[in-house]
């Protein structure tokens, strides 16, 4: 099962693959903790009252948070490139980049 998993990732070894889910664990409860505030500064709750139109601002504006540290959490850890690529495919799937 590891093996899927570090090949699944294109992980070089099982360390390797445990680094890529630490920065992953760290980049989603980062973007959490700064979310926060940022939403509470912006006072969403208070400008759009219909709550599924809420939620869904709130993603769209969560996710360019979350991609943005990724990249800077994977730079501390070393692993820029590799996440970078993963941001181009992710990009790629929404059609923002060719």
């Amino acid at each position: 099962m590891l093996k899927k998993l570090i090949t699944k990732f294109n992980a070089q070894s099982l360390y390797h693959l445990s680094i890529i889910f630490l920065i992953f664990a760290l980049s989603g409860s980062g973007s959490l903790l700064i979310a926060s505030p940022i939403f509470t500064a912006l006072n969403l709750k208070e400008l759009i009252n219909f709550y599924p139109l809420y939620l869904l601002v709130r993603i769209i504006l969560f996710i360019p948070l979350y991609q943005i540290l990724l990249i800077i959490i994977a730079t501390f850890f070393g692993e820029f490139k590799y996440f970078w690529n993963f941001e181009k495919k992710f990009f790629k799937r929404l059609k923002l980049m060719k």
